[in-house]
This record gives C-alpha cells, sequence and structure tokens, in this order.
C-alpha cells in the first residue's frame, strides 16, 4: 500500500498530463462546442498534481526524518 502518496499523486499527474495533451489537436472542435474547460481543467490536474506530489514528498520526507529521530530503544517510557 502506498502510504505516503506520492507515487499515487505521481500517477493522477501523469494521467492529467496525457489527457492534457491528446486535448491539444482538438483545440478547435472544442473552442467552437464551447468546451474548452475539458483542456483547461486537465492543465489545472495536472498543476495541481505538481504540487501535490512536492506536498506528499515533503510530508514523507518530514515523516521519515520524525521516524529516524525516535529512540530505537524498548519505545520510551515504562508505564508502572
Amino acid at each position: 500500500m502506498d502510504v505516503d502518496g506520492v507515487r499515487t499523486m505521481t500517477v493522477g499527474t501523469i494521467l492529467w498530463a496525457v489527457l492534457a495533451i491528446a486535448l491539444i489537436p482538438f483545440w478547435g472542435t472544442l473552442r467552437e462546442d464551447g468546451t474548452q474547460w475539458w483542456l483547461w481543467t486537465a492543465l489545472a490536474g495536472f498543476g495541481l498534481g505538481l504540487l501535490g506530489i512536492e506536498y506528499c514528498r515533503r510530508r514523507r520526507n518530514a515523516l521519515e526524518a520524525r521516524q529516524a529521530a525516535r529512540p530505537s530503544g524498548g519505545g520510551g517510557r515504562r508505564r508502572k
């Protein structure tokens, strides 16, 4: 399971980019039909996906740093 989300965000971002590229040849048709928003939605999905990848990478790195900073002993204080 992809716990940190980096792979999931990367796959989603790639799919948005492929969709945007696939829509570019149909720019004229989209403009005539009033559905240009399809392309803009795909581009927005790609852009937000890039931000999401960076967010997930930073989160993953912070979690790894926190895990590395923990003592590897018996798990902290003992209760009586």
